[in-house]
């Protein structure tokens, strides 16, 4: 149990075969709460006949660390080299510390790796994700057009100095 009744106790682990259906759930999950209201009609059917999180889990998924709360999968993150690619946490999950215990994960583990500056994007319609953000200590560096989507979107370039590597209170991970 966590000491804060608030917050459940998080563990975080490397991503396992086995995962392969509850991530694919919270990618599910993020896209339709997220994504999906901002999309064309156009580049909602796209993305849905394109079969990408398949695809993305297929290839990455190695790569992936997720987060547990009790056996459950909450969440998940992935980063290589200094770019974090995907942090997710379903709906359900969301505003228990989750996606912060994530990526401080994923920052410890840029800094295990010599990382000095992580970055990061989302969306401009994004503003929850840009919150978050901001609130880890992230400042905006860049806007571009995000022609991911074919939607119209502006992608916001995040980046965040990352200190040396001091031993913390992270949390627990497993091998």
């Amino acid at each position: 149990m966590s000491t804060n009744n608030d917050v459940p106790d998080v563990t975080i682990r490397p991503w396992r075969l086995d995962d392969f259906d509850a991530v694919k759930a919270i990618l599910d999950d993020t896209f339709a709460g997220t994504w999906l209201p901002q999309l064309t009609p156009e580049a909602a059917k796209a993305y849905r006949d394109s079969g990408a999180p398949v695809g993305y889990i297929d290839e990455k998924g190695p790569a992936f660390f997720v987060a547990e709360i009790d056996g459950e999968v909450v969440g998940m993150v992935h980063w290589e080299q200094d770019f974090v690619h995907a942090l997710h946490v379903p709906a359900a999950h969301q505003r228990k510390g989750i996606a912060r215990a994530l990526m401080a994960f994923a920052e410890d583990g840029m800094r295990t790796e010599g990382v000095a500056l992580a970055r990061l994007e989302t969306d401009t319609f994004n503003t929850q994700s840009q919150g978050f953000y901001i609130a880890l200590g992230y400042r905006e560096a860049d806007r571009y057009p995000d022609l991911e989507w074919h939607s119209g979107f502006t992608t916001i370039l995040y980046v965040k100095t990352l200190s040396p590597l001091t031993p913390t209170h992270s949390p627990r991970t497993h091998p």
